[in-house]
């Protein structure tokens, strides 16, 4: 039965073993260089946000959540460790009973003691310990371990988690802090160009319909200034909520366009999430769990020996109840128990952790395929995002020199307020657009590393 077991164990552990392809897409090198190994804080190179990551992992309620999930795993793995010791109780018990002076036993004890009342007193200890003939209890530990060690990963992938979104989302304000100079600056030049058109209408050299139009391109600019406020508040309050606190203004002095992008971050190799990636090694540890529980089952099935003595003192009559040796009393007993009536819902209890296991291998596999799949999309838009912002910042710097012809030539009278109006607008439109840029090629290096599986040392 042993070896059944043993083998049961050992085709387990065959199906837990997933397949990855020895490459990520687009991608063909065996470097084994992983950029994972970094511990964040010397990933992220701004202090401000290492310190803003930081009170978020101090204070953030579903870590700490996650870290008395982890202690109450602890204390259930601690308790399992105790399945194979005997447990002893110690009792001491004192009755009294009044018996029918009718009945046989009354009579009896009425000729013999000449009372109607029989006293006893006992004391002693009580030890029951279960063999474990079938490995359930070994089984029940490794279950628990599992569970533990199971635990714990979630608790990392819910910091890489936590790592990733606080990054982002500190990204995303330092974007906004850039777009809203852009927006102020360009309010400014538009005012510059507003003011000459309304000196030239003034002079009757344009029409009204100059001024409004020059008018209504600087009310794009303004009005983009209340709403991008708007929004640096609510991502503050939202990096507020990661960090669990209140809502409130976060100080920071980095800027956007003083952040360098790293480059060529290297990926490593797919086989290396098995063991990097806390999601990947929950789901693994899930399938031990899981073939633990079948073990535990299958040993329900069979029968269970169990060993008991009790030993103390025992008398009818107080004064007596504690001499030595002769209210000493002693027993030893052992009984196979085996399921009869309840065979068939412990066999059913058997066959759903079987399923219950394929289950886990199956999310096990999954876990794997998704995690691949995130960091082959991250490496795709590392790619893409560095030649699309190469291109958009071509076309920023050709609008700035058109935004700058434009106004000598109307200065001049070689240009029209329309040429001026509109150069100024593609401008605004093509800068904004290249800080979104530099945001998500910044995004995508920290959804790299999380996907990695880097961010819980």
């Amino acid at each position: 039965m042993l070896a059944i077991l043993t083998g049961f164990t050992t085709m387990a552990q065959e199906k837990t073993k997933a397949e990855v392809p020895g490459n990520y897409r687009n991608d063909t090198t065996s470097d084994t260089t992983n950029i994972a190994d970094i511990k964040w804080k010397s990933f992220f190179e701004e202090a401000d946000l290492v310190s803003l990551i930081d009170v978020a992992l101090a204070k953030n309620n579903d870590l700490q959540i996650a870290d008395k999930n982890l202690a109450i795993a602890n204390l259930r793995f601690k308790q399992t460790k105790w399945g194979n010791v005997p447990q002893v109780n110690a009792f001491a018990n004192a009755t009294s009973t009044r018996l029918s002076e009718n009945s046989l036993n009354g009579i009896n004890i009425a000729q013999s003691l000449n009372q109607n009342h029989v006293e006893d007193y006992s004391a002693g200890l009580n030890l029951s310990w279960e063999a474990d003939i079938w490995g359930k209890i070994r089984n029940q530990k490794r279950a628990a371990q599992a569970v533990y060690m199971q635990t714990a990963e979630a608790r990392k992938a819910l910091q890489t988690t936590i790592v990733a979104t606080v990054s982002k989302g500190f990204y995303d304000l330092l974007m906004l802090d850039a777009q809203l100079d852009i927006a102020k600056k360009t309010l400014a030049l538009n005012d510059s160009t507003l003011f000459v058109v309304n000196l030239e209408y003034e002079a009757g050299q344009v029409t009204l319909l100059a001024k409004q139009q020059t008018e209504a391109q600087r009310l794009i600019a303004a009005q983009l200034i209340p709403e991008l406020e708007k929004n640096i508040q609510l991502q503050e309050n939202a990096l507020s909520v990661l960090s669990g606190t209140f809502p409130e203004a976060k100080e920071r002095a980095s800027k956007l366009e003083a952040i360098v992008v790293k480059e060529n971050l290297s990926p490593g190799i797919p086989s290396q999430l098995l063991s990097k990636r806390p999601d990947v090694k929950s789901a693994e540890l899930a399938v031990k769990a899981a073939n633990a529980k079948v073990g535990i089952t299958r040993a329900s099935l069979y029968p269970s020996l169990t060993i008991t003595a009790a030993s103390g003192v025992n008398s009818f009559e107080l004064n007596n109840w504690f001499n030595i040796p002769a209210s000493l009393f002693g027993s030893v007993a052992g009984g196979l128990t085996a399921p009869l009536l309840n065979s068939k819902k412990l066999r059913t209890q058997y066959n759903i952790a079987k399923v219950e296991q394929e289950q886990a291998v199956l999310q096990f596999k999954q876990t794997v395929l998704v995690a691949v799949s995130e960091v082959s999309n991250a490496l795709a838009k590392i790619d893409k995002q560095a030649q699309e912002y190469t291109i958009a910042n071509q076309r920023v710097e050709t609008l700035q020199k058109a935004v700058d012809n434009a106004n000598l030539l109307f200065k001049s009278g070689m240009a029209t307020y329309l040429e001026v109006i509109i150069s100024q607008g593609n401008l605004l439109q093509a800068e904004l657009e290249l800080v979104t840029l530099k945001k998500e090629r910044l995004a995508s290096n920290v959804e790299l590393y999380r996907a990695l599986g880097g961010g819980w040392e």
